[in-house]
């Protein structure tokens, strides 16, 4: 069975580890220095219940309210993994507005895999987010929910593949029926 192409876009505000997520899942290292990043793409191969993935990652520039998204961003992108920073209540903000950006773009609700991200949880002191109010947003938009920590490689590998397994869905094709399965 050949590898499936998947194109997924990490999406939010500047500085809430985007970049970080990525370069864990796909080189097995944290990186510590911030670089705003204008826009990198990364390949990895995933394989789920047997079948393969072959994942273009796209590293977005930080996006805020004012942003105005590329086409490229909406363009031949399977699914969204929209990260906001648990100390950071303008991250979360900023990725509501993002959901209703892609939304207005893509056309509909039901058609847009998204994975809800809230990055830097070993942050415990300084969290202005809690872990109820992601889940509580991830609830009202329907889509998955996870918490993870870039330098800890926390649940970093399990994000893509909640996004793999809302791309799956999304295309009518139903790979998992458990949604809660930990891989990392």
């Amino acid at each position: 069975m050949p590898a499936k192409q998947r194109r997924v876009a990490l999406m939010g505000f500047r500085s809430v580890g985007k970049s970080s997520v990525t370069i864990q899942f796909v080189e097995n290292h944290f990186v510590d220095s911030y670089d705003p990043t204008i826009e990198n793409t990364f390949q990895k191969t995933l394989k789920i219940r047997g079948q393969e993935y072959s994942l273009q990652v796209i590293d977005t520039a930080g996006q805020d309210e004012y942003s105005i998204l590329p086409q490229s961003y909406f363009v031949n992108i399977d699914g969204y993994v929209l990260v906001y920073s648990v100390n950071s209540r303008k991250s979360f903000e900023v990725v509501k507005f993002v959901y209703d950006k892609l939304l207005d773009m893509k056309g509909t609700i039901n058609g847009v895999p998204v994975v809800l991200v809230g990055n830097k949880c070993d942050l415990t002191a300084e969290r202005e987010v809690t872990t109820e109010e992601g889940k509580r947003l991830a609830d009202g938009w329907k889509v998955a929910f996870l918490e993870t920590c870039a330098k800890e490689h926390h649940s970093v590998t399990e994000v893509f593949t909640q996004i793999i397994l809302a791309i799956e869905r999304a295309e009518g094709n139903n790979p998992d029926q458990n949604k809660s399965c930990r891989l990392s």
